[in-house]
């Protein structure tokens, strides 16, 4: 399903070969009754260690197709699992425990608190599930990974944007979650910054075998990516293996003309 790989071959312990982190099976989702569809029933499979774009037009369905992956929002129909769970048949309180320690998120507005030190943002998730023995060693080795080790103690306010989102995705890999998913993480971000943003990301699949799920519009952020998907009208009408930025730009472009897309 997913081809590329970027940077040195992934050896990450515990990772089992031909496993999934995410499965989306006729997963949908209308609103106001029924009278809006967002989301047509969609199926999607996400193997441990892989890196997916998730693209479209405005209005496309894919924030509803990630909120719905990440447990944010009930689907109207279908299942979701991750790392095998089923995340329906979950309790309120067993939802929000599996999102804060199986799930981790980037946001393009980054979520910071802005009264925390930036160790306390990151240790923030463990902290909130009840750890208390080495929080704090955690959340150093985490920051030390986005290149942040000797900023703990600062508070957000004293980032730049592109280092605040570093501390998010720093936060987001603290607990060691099943899949990471983010929600146009470059989109505020220089092109510089981006960059830097996207490598972490890259690496924290290959290097640290993380599933990544991004939902962006940017063809060059999706270029890092395995594989891309392209939502329209609330259904994936294409994929793309081993994305690069002309291939994603030609597939948008037909997307923007209201064409029927063929794309592998």
């Amino acid at each position: 399903m997913f081809g590329r790989r970027r940077g040195p071959a992934r050896k990450a312990a515990g990772v089992r070969a031909g496993s999934d982190a995410l499965v989306l099976d006729g997963v949908g989702r209308t609103y106001r009754g029924g009278g809006v569809v967002a989301l047509h029933p969609v199926d999607l499979v996400v193997p441990r260690g892989r890196f997916l774009a998730v693209m479209g037009p405005s209005g496309s369905g894919k924030s509803t197709l990630l909120q719905c992956a990440a447990g944010l929002d009930r689907p109207t129909s279908g299942t979701v699992h991750v790392e095998g769970v089923a995340i329906g048949s979950l309790a309120e309180a067993e939802l929000t425990r599996l999102r804060r320690e199986r799930i981790g998120f980037v946001f393009q507005a980054h979520n910071l608190v802005p009264s925390l030190s930036v160790g306390e943002n990151v240790a923030l998730p463990l902290m909130l599930g009840g750890a208390t023995d080495g929080v704090g060693a955690r959340a150093a080795v985490a920051l030390a990974a986005v290149g942040l080790g000797d900023r703990t103690d600062d508070r957000p306010a004293e980032l730049s944007g592109g280092q605040q989102q570093r501390v998010a995705i720093a936060r987001a890999l603290v607990t060691e979650p099943a899949v990471v998913f983010a929600d146009e993480p470059t989109g505020a971000l220089d092109p510089a910054t981006a960059h830097d943003v996207l490598t972490l990301l890259r690496q924290a699949v290959d290097r640290d075998g993380h599933t990544v799920v991004m939902v962006t519009h940017d063809p060059y952020a999706a270029a890092w990516c395995d594989e891309a998907v392209f939502l329209a009208q609330g259904r994936i009408v294409a994929a793309l293996g081993a994305p690069d930025a002309e291939r994603v730009h030609g597939v948008m472009r037909q997307l923007g003309a209201g064409r029927t897309v063929v794309a592998a």
